[in-house]
């Protein structure tokens, strides 16, 4: 079963475009995109809600999950949330692969 993660930032004030900017000149999500498992990992700015990002993940299994909240990228993008991010919200979907 696939697992995709849709995962909303509630960016703090004006910051979306520095946060998502941070995140790609520190190559945090190249580096998610080329683990093993990862089949899309990719930020799209809200149109409604100039402080909301949201980061669509597809994983192959939980595994590949599991081994992604163990990276340095990983632990990095946390501590870029402490800056940047109000708050956090992540809808799970297992999809099945018929």
């Amino acid at each position: 079963c696939m697992i995709v993660l849709n995962v909303t930032y509630k960016c703090k004030s004006s910051m979306r475009s520095e946060f998502l900017e941070t995140i790609r000149n520190e190559g945090i999500d190249k580096s998610a995109r080329s683990e093993a498992g990862n089949l899309k990992y990719e930020y799209y700015d809200s149109t409604s809600d100039p402080d909301e990002l949201l980061l669509i993940e597809k994983w192959q299994n939980e595994d590949a999950i599991d081994f992604h909240k163990n990276q340095a990228h990983f632990a990095r993008l946390g501590e870029l949330k402490i800056k940047y991010v109000d708050e956090t919200i992540i809808d799970k979907f297992i999809v099945d692969e018929e």
